[in-house]
């Protein structure tokens, strides 16, 4: 069980005028990879009076422990093209637990979504040519598959059985502004954002919590990429309760010359803690009461990532990157989840440059992005006639 993750905080006069209410802690059900059902509590958030409904749950999750299969009366949307937009994020927080038996990780992550976005753009192909990636630009294009290894094929043909549609005739490009490979959710962002381009081309059938539903079944960080924001993930990250932020942060992110595998990153993790006692991850009550507090350098102490250390075992130079950003004026420096990307929170924009400046001269960097967290999640952005 997973216990009160913070005090609740004060609700200030400000806050009572904007008609803010708290949402009592209640219990859901969620379903387990094995597929027995099980209770966890969800987390007692702010939320708009007439806002979320009084029993939240984790995004996607099946309030009876039950994910009913959705046959939907649909029909063709009048667009000839959909363009979606989703963001890259990083990991504030990134706690992972033991392995279990059926090999995932137990996890408490604080995803931030930031403005590095994955753009898709879907249109109705012709009869019988299936689905095709047709084109793919912006960074690192090349190294972007194009066949049934790309999520957005997969999201594709999971979303057209989810409706109970023929195999989907479908032509797809996407522009890319999140590092492949880098530890940031890139390709997780190309699958939420191709889940709502093509929900919409088909005729929006699906609600949100539909489209999460459906998100868990091509990878841990999709429904986070729908949604958005900043958020506590649970299970394997999965699982998630918005959190309350004020404010925005300012990041300086710096992309390698090469990639980490995640499964290798992961693998090295369980060889560091062969024999060691692993404590269940719990959500970081400093990370949150930064959020809360909108103080980024309480939040700049409080970065945390237990995958860091077997990401530097496989990658030694990322060391060199964290301390030339920290000698620069970082409030705090990070490995982006699985890395090798690393990301350093900074003050503001005069503190974003010294440090994009000083991580852009190291040989091991590829390139450097400044940008602002939170962003929102994958939403509609373009449709043409």
């Amino acid at each position: 069980m997973v216990g009160t993750v913070w005090p609740p905080p004060k609700v200030s006069k400000r806050a009572d005028r904007a008609r803010l209410t708290r949402v009592a802690p209640a219990t859901v059900a969620y379903r387990c990879p094995t597929g027995a059902v099980g209770q966890r509590p969800a987390l007692a958030l702010p939320v708009p009076r007439g806002g979320p409904p009084a029993r939240p749950r984790p995004l996607g999750a099946p309030l009876d422990g039950i994910a009913p299969k959705v046959t939907a009366n649909y029909s063709e949307s009048v667009s000839a093209s959909v363009t979606a937009r989703a963001p890259g994020k990083v990991n504030i927080q990134l706690s992972v637990g033991a392995v279990r038996d059926d090999g995932f990780h137990p996890l408490a992550s604080v995803f931030h979504a930031v403005a590095m976005h994955e753009e898709v753009t879907v249109a109705a192909g012709p009869a019988g040519s299936g689905i095709v990636i047709d084109g793919v630009s912006g960074l690192q294009a090349d190294e972007v598959p194009r066949d049934s290894g790309n999520l957005v094929w997969r999201a594709a043909e999971r979303l057209a059985a989810e409706l109970d549609r023929p195999a989907p005739d479908v032509r797809v490009s996407i522009a890319k502004g999140v590092p492949v490979a880098g530890g940031m959710a890139g390709g997780s962002a190309d699958c939420a954002a191709a889940l709502v381009a093509l929900n919409d081309l088909w005729g929006a059938p699906l609600d949100r919590d539909d489209l999460a539903r459906v998100a868990l079944d091509l990878g841990s960080d999709v429904p986070f990429s729908l949604l958005g924001g900043t958020a506590l993930g649970l299970g394997r990250g999965e699982l998630l309760s918005p959190l309350m932020v004020r404010g925005s942060f300012h990041w300086v992110f710096a992309t390698a010359t090469r990639g980490l595998s995640t499964p290798a990153v992961y693998g090295t993790f369980d060889r560091l803690v062969e024999g060691r006692i692993v404590p269940e991850p719990q959500p970081d009550e400093a990370v949150i009461a930064a959020l809360i507090a909108g103080d980024p350098r309480a939040l700049g102490h409080a970065l945390h990532n237990d995958l860091q250390e077997p990401a530097l075992t496989l990658r030694p130079t990322l060391r060199d990157v964290l301390e030339a950003g920290l000698a620069a004026g970082a409030l705090g420096a990070i490995v982006s989840g699985s890395g090798p990307t690393v990301a350093f929170l900074v003050a503001d924009p005069p503190g974003a440059a010294r440090v994009h400046s000083a991580a852009a001269g190291l040989e091991q960097v590829r390139a450097v992005f400044s940008t602002t967290g939170a962003a929102p999640g994958a939403r509609v952005v373009g449709r043409t006639a």
